[in-house]
């Protein structure tokens, strides 16, 4: 290779590069968080589907967790990856 060919790759290289740090990486990183907060998820935690649906968890299986909604205490059973974010967490002393 000639210094013209390895001069011509070091901006896509460069470019691959900058792309990784400000967009792959992040989003991975962000993903194994999330991943973490649902493997966290236990009886008693009120949370928010990706729906929007509020709820409380009376019962977490394997996969599927079952929710309590309402006034009217209505159960719903959804599964695990369907979880935005908790709301409240039920601390265990």
């Amino acid at each position: 290779m000639n210094p013209q060919q390895i001069q011509g790759l070091i901006i896509p290289i460069g470019f691959l590069v900058i792309f990784y740090f400000f967009a792959i990486r992040p989003q991975k990183k962000k993903e194994k968080e999330i991943t973490a907060m649902r493997e966290s998820l236990k009886v008693g935690d009120e949370i928010i589907t990706i729906g929007g649906i509020y709820g409380k968890i009376i019962l977490a299986k394997e996969d599927i967790i079952t929710l309590e909604v309402g006034s009217t205490k209505t159960r719903l059973d959804i599964t695990r990856w369907s979880i935005g974010s908790v709301i409240n967490s039920n601390q265990t002393k």
